[in-house]
C-alpha cells in the first residue's frame, strides 16, 4: 500500500492530521534554526540588551538594576517562543483527532453489524480499518511533536541562562 492509500483510509481526519503534521514540522525546523542562530549570537544579543537598558535607565552602572536585566532577558527569550504553542497544540490535538476517528470507525462498524449482521465481514472491517488508521496516524503525528516541543523548550531555557550569564560580567564591570 502507498502512503496516500493509508491517508485515504483515514478519511478527512487523516488529511487534517497530514496538514497538522506539515505545519508542526515546519515550525519545528524553523525554531531549531532560529535557536541555533541565536545561540551563536548570544554575546551580540547581550550587548543589545545592555545598550537598550543603559539608554532607558540613563546610567552606565546597571548593577543595581539586575531585575530589569533579567526581565529584558526574559522578554527577549519570550520573543523566540513564537510557534512553540502551535507545536504543543499539534502534539495535543493529533491523538485526540485519532481518538475521534477511532470512535467514528467503531460506530460505523457497529452500525453495519446492527443493520446487516455479521454476514459480510468486509463491511464491518471497513469501519475497523478507519478506526485503526486514524489512531495510528494521530500517534505518528503526536509523538515527534511532543518530543520536539519538550526538547525545544529545554533549549529555550538554556538560551535564557546563557544570555543572563553573558550579561552578568558586564554588570559587574568585568
Amino acid at each position: 500500500m502507498r502512503l496516500f492509500d493509508y491517508v485515504n483510509d483515514a478519511g478527512a481526519i487523516g488529511w487534517v492530521l497530514v496538514a497538522l503534521n506539515i505545519l508542526g514540522f515546519s515550525l519545528i525546523l524553523w525554531r531549531f534554526f532560529v535557536f541555533k542562530d541565536f545561540k551563536k549570537n548570544v554575546p551580540a544579543e547581550a550587548k543589545t540588551i545592555l545598550d537598550t537598558l543603559q539608554a532607558d535607565v540613563k546610567s552606565t552602572n546597571l548593577l543595581g538594576h539586575v531585575e530589569l536585566v533579567k526581565d529584558a532577558c526574559s522578554r527577549r527569550v519570550h520573543d523566540l517562543e513564537f510557534g512553540m504553542n502551535t507545536i504543543k497544540i499539534v502534539a495535543t490535538l493529533a491523538p485526540l483527532l485519532g481518538l475521534l476517528g477511532t470512535v467514528m470507525g467503531l460506530y460505523d462498524a457497529f452500525m453495519v453489524i446492527s443493520v446487516k449482521g455479521l454476514g459480510n465481514p468486509g463491511e464491518f472491517a471497513s469501519g475497523m480499518s478507519y478506526a485503526l488508521m486514524t489512531t495510528i496516524m494521530g500517534l505518528i503525528v503526536a509523538i515527534p511533536h511532543y518530543f520536539a516541543h519538550n526538547y525545544l523548550s529545554g533549549v529555550l531555557d538554556d538560551l535564557e541562562v546563557k544570555l543572563e550569564k553573558t550579561i552578568l560580567p558586564f554588570l559587574k564591570g568585568e
